[in-house]
C-alpha cells in the first residue's frame, strides 16, 4: 500500500508540473510583455521573462557531480531525456548556496536560448506584472558598483519590495558563467 501511495504522489507530482509548465506557456504567449516570472535568490527578488524560462522543476535529489568546476556549478541532471548543465545563481554571484529543501527549483533555459543549463533558485514567487511597479532608482553605491550585464533595470512593487530583472539570454552567453573550469 505505501508503494502505491508512492506512486500515486509521483504522478500528481508528474501532472502538476505538466499543468504548471502548461500556464506558463499560455501566461507567455497570451500575456502582455510585462508578465514576469518572479523568482527568489537568496534575499534578492528576481523577474525572469517568461520567453526565456523553459521548464521549471523541483531539484532533482541526485545531480551528477563534475569534477574540476567552480564551486557553484552543481553538475549535470536529466530532464526529460536531455542533460542540463546546473548553476547555483545565488552562490555565482558570490552568495550562499541555494538551501535545499522542497521550496528549491531548477528553471531551466528556454530551448529558443540553445543552451541546455538550468539554475537552482531559492523558490518561486509567481508571476509578476512589471506594469504594476515603478521604476527604482538607482542609489549613489549601487551607480558605482559594476553591473554584470545580465541584471536589468530595478522595480519596486506596491508593498515596496525591490526586483531586479534576471535576463536569461544574456546569462546564456557570459564568459564568467560559461567557464565553469576551475
Amino acid at each position: 500500500m505505501e508503494a502505491q501511495t508512492s506512486t500515486d504522489r509521483k504522478k500528481n507530482l508528474r501532472e502538476f508540473q505538466a499543468r504548471l509548465s502548461e500556464r506558463l506557456r499560455q501566461a507567455a504567449s497570451g500575456a502582455a510583455p510585462t508578465a514576469r516570472l518572479g523568482v527568489q535568490v537568496g534575499a534578492r527578488r528576481l523577474l525572469v521573462e517568461l520567453s526565456e524560462a523553459g521548464e521549471v522543476v523541483p531539484v532533482p535529489a541526485t545531480i551528477a557531480a563534475v569534477p574540476l568546476t567552480r564551486d557553484w556549478f552543481r553538475g549535470l541532471v536529466n530532464l526529460r531525456g536531455s542533460l542540463y548543465a546546473v548553476s547555483d545563481l545565488g552562490r555565482f554571484v558570490g552568495d550562499s548556496f541555494a538551501p535545499a529543501g522542497r521550496d528549491a527549483r531548477l528553471i531551466a533555459f528556454a530551448p529558443r536560448l540553445g543552451l541546455n543549463a538550468a539554475i537552482v533558485v531559492s523558490r518561486m514567487l509567481g508571476l509578476q506584472n512589471v506594469e504594476a511597479m515603478t521604476p527604482a532608482e538607482a542609489s549613489a553605491e549601487a551607480a558605482t558598483e559594476a553591473r554584470p550585464g545580465w541584471l536589468g533595470a530595478d522595480w519596486l512593487d506596491a508593498e515596496g519590495r525591490l526586483w531586479t530583472e534576471l535576463s536569461l539570454a544574456r546569462l546564456a552567453v557570459d564568459d564568467r558563467f560559461m567557464t565553469v573550469a576551475r
